[in-house]
């Protein structure tokens, strides 16, 4: 029998949360209510009360009733959540993680479920499930279902929503991880790829799994690379395979697929072996033409499907980016090694190719080969970046670092 939170304010959610508990109970799993409500009165008495919750964010509920604060509220409350999730999980009590809400319920329920390791089934039922959810989902793997209706009683709809959201999390524990897969002691390879330097990953995951290695390979949309550094920073990661190191281009240029002004300093700061190459940086995304910013219309464009539009990073970005990755890898703790392809950086930039533009290359060869440390290896290859000696040397490189292979 698994142990399942089901968390809500229960004065203007008690119904939904009681009846969604309920049908957990019913498929033979006990669940942990957690009331996150302030201002009105609970509909039924929660496993953990509202003023544990208060308690827990340090804050007095009586004083958050009295200020009458529905911002201060949400904020206290959110904190007691954290808190009491991770409390909770500490304690063995949390194998799943369910609630619903608004734009309230929705800050609440998914700053706790954030607050959970990866693997924990997490499940939110939100009025904003439709929309932009990357705030509250971040980079952990929480389950957004869209409540169709406001939550707001029981009704033919609402009731079929939150059946389907209790099978959701009980199926999700039912579920047991696939026993023939790699072995759960292989230490981890986390990788970083787009369809543009797929080859090169594939070619070099054949090497690493050779070897007794796991590939993590994260797709560099923004939140794959935010996805990566958090667990290379939280030490689940043995060496760093980043390929495609693209996202930087978004974050200077102003793409919609940046991963934030603090890529690539997880494994510098841990110590983790790091190869990088600079993968995809003649790229940054947009989305639909229409869309496109009109600063970029006179750009060379490429249209890599209907819903996104690709510019290419011109030789004064290059500079601009080499220097910042430079600075990044030069803080490294720990082994880092750099490698260059001369003949493209992603499937367009090749000979013939939409992006083949050899000085905006060069403009970041040149930058990062006298930005880097003299300590850190910065090896030029005549190749392109999926052709299969450079994926061959990279892997290489990193098992030597990683102590599996004589240098």
């Amino acid at each position: 029998m698994a142990s399942v939170v089901v968390l809500g304010a229960l004065d203007t959610k008690g119904r939904e949360v009681e009846f969604l508990s309920r049908l957990i109970g019913e498929r033979g799993h006990q669940t942990v209510t957690v009331d996150t409500g302030v201002l009105g009165t609970p509909l039924f008495r929660a496993d953990i009360s509202r003023q544990q919750v208060a308690e827990a964010g340090s804050y007095s509920l009586d004083e958050l009733r009295r200020q009458a604060d529905r911002g201060a509220a949400v904020d206290a409350v959110t904190k007691g959540a954290v808190h009491v999730v991770r409390e909770l999980h500490a304690a063995g009590r949390v194998d799943a993680i369910v609630a619903m809400g608004g734009g309230a319920g929705t800050t609440v329920g998914t700053a706790a479920m954030r607050a959970l390791p990866l693997g924990i089934p997490k499940v939110m039922v939100s009025t904003l499930a439709s929309g932009d959810v990357r705030g509250f989902v971040g980079v952990k793997d929480i389950v957004m279902i869209p409540a169709i209706v406001d939550i707001s009683g029981l009704n033919r709809i609402s009731r079929g929503v939150f059946a389907r959201a209790a099978g959701a999390v009980c199926g999700m524990l039912d579920a047991a991880p696939d026993a023939s897969a790699a072995s759960p002691d292989a230490p981890l390879i986390a990788a970083s790829m787009f369809g543009n330097t797929t080859p090169c990953v594939e070619h070099a995951r054949g090497v690493l799994e050779a070897q007794g290695y796991e590939l993590l390979v994260f797709h560099a949309t923004g939140t794959g690379g935010q996805t990566m550094e958090g667990l290379i920073e939280a030490g689940q990661i043995s060496g760093v395979l980043d390929v495609t190191t693209t996202e930087w281009a978004d974050e200077v240029v102003g793409g919609v697929m940046s991963a934030g002004p603090h890529r690539l300093e997880a494994a510098a700061r841990t110590g983790t072996p790091a190869v990088i190459a600079p993968g995809c940086l003649d790229m940054v995304n947009f989305w639909e033409p229409e869309a496109l910013p009109a600063q970029f219309r006179g750009r060379r464009l490429y249209q890599h499907n209907a819903r996104q539009t690709l510019v290419r990073t011109t030789p004064d970005e290059n500079v601009q980016l080499g220097e910042i990755i430079a600075g990044k890898l030069n803080a490294s703790k720990g082994p880092v090694a750099v490698y260059l392809p001369l003949r493209g950086v992603s499937v367009i930039s090749a000979e013939g190719k939409p992006f083949h533009w050899p000085e905006a290359d060069r403009a970041l060869f040149d930058t990062l080969k006298s930005r880097l440390r003299p300590d850190i290896p910065c090896r030029e290859m005549d190749c392109h970046i999926n052709d299969a000696p450079f994926a061959e040397a990279m892997a290489q490189h990193l098992l030597a670092m990683c102590g599996s292979v004589t240098a």
